[in-house]
């Protein structure tokens, strides 16, 4: 047993131990008792190791490598693991390590794609944060690639398509209860320069990658890709076109990414879904708002709200909403209560049970491919100052 693996139930988050068996009652089955997944990161930066925090907690998976190539990056990775691991600067050696089932793939966006097409060519299962390639190009290579490894899972990390709580959302806006979609407004402000101290001139940008064009996708790629994955998710489209505007209006530092971006995506069904991003003022922080003509539901990290239309503070039996509370919260509605995991360390989980179970990831090779060319999308219409087509989707 490792230890711990927390469960959010409503507001209130609690540190529970439990079994692996047990991801929300649905039943774990392993083909042997013993066995044990192992994985390598790819990437110990923020996000490589605090996924690996995560990984410290899951029952049968351990990160028995790192790989980075800032020695200090390196170091504080294999710090983080529960146990030993072995470190690689070059990470075409860590795939020559045969102990190693699958690869956490963490590095800057640019090299997103090169990274897992190798791992997949290794014959590494491939969790691949998001978002998943830069460039249709890359997009359309690695899609390629993953469909080609039938025996491998490649799962993209867009973590809310595994949240428990974002499932249920998903499933009463399909199922009527706020009626027929309108919009979608989407936010994830902060305020700081997301800019990262640097030891020395010559890794600004190996340090700072996300300020450059080059290796980045910035606010787009790193932030609304989730909302808009997200979208995609509950319309079962993709969009016909998108606009878009941006700059470097208050962080004048020298990045070439914009420190604020505000993007309109237009589907065929007629809804209009809008995605902003600041850095200048974080005012409700993440916050996504799906507006229907019976009700909004509003969602951040780890929590839910239901709010009729008209304000009403009852619940009737034609607006209920399923797991929604009689409390009424001011400003907010109807909080949404379901049993759920913090959605990183449930999409770990999930990934673990599909390469175990080979089940395909319910965030895999089309949906990350798809959202991945929104965002390109999205940047060609920020950067170009032009409306920006569909290209091809996948199905």
């Amino acid at each position: 047993m490792k230890r711990r693996e927390f469960i959010i139930k409503g507001s209130m988050t609690s540190a529970a131990l439990t079994t692996s068996a047990l991801a929300l009652g649905k039943a774990f089955d392993f083909k042997n008792a013993n066995e044990t997944l192992n994985i390598g990161i790819i990437g110990t930066g923020d996000r490589g190791t605090g996924l690996t925090h995560n990984i410290n907690s899951i029952d049968n998976f351990n990160v028995i490598a790192c790989c980075d190539i800032l020695p200090f990056r390196l170091e504080n990775g294999l710090k983080t693991v529960d146990g030993k691991a072995k470190g690689y600067k070059d990470y075409r050696k860590l795939l020559d390590n045969k102990d190693i089932d699958a690869i956490l793939v963490t590095t800057p966006f640019n090299l997103h794609a090169k990274v897992a097409m190798d791992a997949l060519d290794a014959g590494k299962h491939v969790y691949c944060e998001k978002t998943m390639a830069k460039g249709y190009h890359n997009i359309d290579h690695l899609a390629e690639k993953a469909k080609q490894s039938t025996k491998l899972t490649f799962q993209t990390g867009h973590q809310y398509h595994s949240s428990r709580l974002y499932t249920h959302v998903v499933n009463l806006i399909k199922e009527g209860k706020i009626g027929k979609i309108s919009a979608f407004e989407c936010q994830w402000n902060r305020h700081g320069n997301w800019r990262r101290s640097v030891p020395s001139p010559e890794l600004e940008k190996l340090i700072n990658w996300r300020m450059y064009r080059e290796f980045s996708g910035g606010l787009a790629a790193e932030l609304c890709s989730h909302q808009i994955d997200f979208a995609n998710w509950v319309l079962g489209e993709t969009p016909t076109q998108v606009m878009g505007t941006g700059g470097v209006d208050y962080w004048k530092d020298g990045r070439e990414t914009y420190d604020n971006i505000h993007l309109i995506y237009n589907y065929a069904s007629g809804v209009k879904a809008k995605f902003t991003c600041l850095t200048s003022n974080a005012k409700d922080g993440y916050q996504i708002k799906v507006l229907g003509d019976k009700g909004t539901i509003v969602l951040n990290y780890t929590k839910a709200w239901f709010y009729p239309e008209g304000g009403k503070k009852e619940l009737g039996v034609v607006d209920g909403v399923s797991g929604a509370t009689a409390k009424w919260n001011k400003d907010l509605g109807f909080p949404i209560e379901v049993e759920h995991k913090e959605p990183s360390l449930q999409a770990l989980i999930d990934f673990r049970d599909n390469v175990m179970n080979n089940q395909k990831p319910v965030s895999g090779i089309a949906t990350g491919a798809n959202t991945a060319k929104c965002i390109q999308m999205g940047l060609d219409a920020m950067y170009n100052n032009e409306i920006i087509k569909a290209p091809q989707f996948y199905h």
